[in-house]
């Protein structure tokens, strides 16, 4: 609700639910086991919580809060240490991957660009971070764990947002997804319109 009412995109269950999901098929499709899997969907479905204190640091406030959450169930400490250590990292602003619940959580949120996360409004009323999701009219995240790689595939209508204008918002998030990839032994691609630009 808070975020509704600042403008910002979708961060409902909706998204929760999608990172959550992407982080753990993402695991799956690299061969990591279920008690990873478990630990990546767990962190999946509160790394935005911090947001109900405020946007600015909501990765901090978020792993504070899901520790504390935590705390009062039966998840060993060293479990609990990566699920909150993946949530005060999500953030491209200052985290990083370091280990795979975190490179999965960290791909699964920097990947979710969808016309649908734009608060319903006047069009004249977007804003850049508005008119570069609503552009995107197709989004695949593919895993090719033979190959390494990593690929999102996106449809842009460039009528709406040019491409300097998505890499002005997501170059830093796309940067970060390359790093997280990495820590899978992988490498990330981006393809839009069916080129490859990353």
């Amino acid at each position: 609700m808070i975020l509704d009412a600042l403008g910002y995109t979708d961060h409902s269950p909706a998204h929760t639910k999608l990172v959550a999901e992407r982080a753990a098929d993402l695991l799956d499709s690299f061969g990591f086991g279920e008690d990873v899997i478990r630990l990546a969907k767990i962190a999946g479905f509160m790394h935005d919580i911090g947001n109900a204190i405020s946007r600015h640091h909501h990765a901090e406030y978020g792993a504070l809060l899901a520790n504390e959450i935590l705390k009062e169930t039966d998840l060993a400490l060293q479990d609990r240490v990566h699920i909150v250590s993946a949530i005060a990292n999500h953030d491209e602003s200052y985290g990083v991957a370091s280990d795979p619940v975190s490179a999965a959580l960290i791909i699964a949120d920097k990947t979710d660009v969808r016309r649908s996360r734009v608060r319903p409004k006047d069009p004249i009323l977007f804003d850049v971070h508005d008119r570069v999701n609503y552009a995107v009219t197709a989004t695949e995240l593919g895993c090719a764990p033979q190959e390494k790689r990593i690929t999102l595939c996106l449809t842009i209508d460039e009528r709406i947002c040019t491409m300097y204008e998505y890499f002005d918002i997501f170059l830093a998030r796309m940067t970060m997804c390359s790093h997280a990839a990495r820590i899978l032994d992988a490498q990330f691609s981006l393809k839009v319109n069916g080129q490859k630009v990353l």
